[in-house]
C-alpha cells in the first residue's frame, strides 16, 4: 500500500512541483503540503488526472496553532473511488490571508468553507456566500480557536417574563473550586466506606 502511495506522491510532485511544498505518508494516507495560493490548481489536478481521479471531497477543516505566525492549517480530505485511495492536502495560512475558494472545483466545498470560516475564522477568497453556517449571525468570535473561552462570551436563553429569546453575558454562578484529584469523591466532608484505608 505504501509503495502505491509513494508512486502516487512522486507522480503528483512531478506534475505540480511548483505548488507542492512537501509530502509524507502516515497511517496509510498520503499527505501533500501545498502553497495556499495554488490550492485550486492542485485540487483540480487531483480531480481530473487519470492516475488520481479524486472525485469526492470528503471534508475541509482547519487546525489552530496559535503559537505560529501562520496559525491555521487548512486540511482537505479527498477520496478516489476509482483508485480506492484517500489523500490529505494541507496548507498554512494566517488570520488575515484569504485562501482561494475551491467551490468551483468541488461544489461541496461551499458549506465546508463556510464551516471553517465560522468555527476558525479562516477567510476564503472568491467564495460565493461566505457567512456563518453553524453559529448565530450576531455571534462573537470563532468557537474552535484555542484562544476562545470555554464558556463563550454570551449565553442564549428563553426569558419567560419577556416571552422571547434573550442574549446575556456569561455569568458563572459557581465559584472556582480547588479539586482534590486524588479522590473521586470531591466535596464530601465525611469519610466514605473504604476511604479510611487510603490514609494508612
Amino acid at each position: 500500500m505504501d509503495e502505491s502511495l509513494k508512486d502516487l506522491g512522486e507522480h503528483i510532485l512531478g506534475q505540480l512541483e511548483d505548488a507542492v511544498l512537501g509530502q509524507d505518508i502516515a497511517f496509510g494516507e498520503l499527505t501533500l503540503h501545498v502553497q495556499g495560493a495554488r490550492i485550486a490548481r492542485v485540487l483540480k489536478f487531483l480531480r481530473d488526472d487519470t492516475a488520481c481521479q479524486f472525485s469526492t471531497l470528503i471534508d475541509i477543516t482547519a487546525v489552530d496553532h496559535p503559537e505560529r505566525a501562520q496559525r491555521f492549517d487548512v486540511v482537505y480530505h479527498l477520496l478516489s473511488m476509482y483508485q480506492n485511495q484517500r489523500i490529505r492536502v494541507t496548507l498554512a495560512t494566517d488570520e488575515g490571508t484569504a485562501v482561494p475558494s475551491v467551490a468551483s472545483v468541488y461544489p461541496a466545498a461551499n458549506w465546508f468553507e463556510r464551516e471553517a470560516f465560522d468555527m476558525y475564522g479562516v477567510l476564503f477568497s472568491d467564495h460565493p456566500d461566505l457567512r456563518r453556517i453553524l453559529t448565530d449571525y450576531g455571534f462573537s468570535g470563532h468557537p474552535l480557536r484555542k484562544d476562545f473561552p470555554l464558556t463563550g462570551y454570551v449565553e442564549l436563553r428563553y426569558d419567560d417574563d419577556r416571552k422571547r429569546v434573550v442574549y446575556e453575558p456569561v455569568k458563572l454562578t459557581q465559584e472556582f473550586r480547588s479539586f482534590d484529584f486524588m479522590s473521586p469523591w470531591e466535596g464530601v466532608d465525611y469519610v466514605l466506606p473504604g476511604d479510611e484505608k487510603a490514609g494508612s
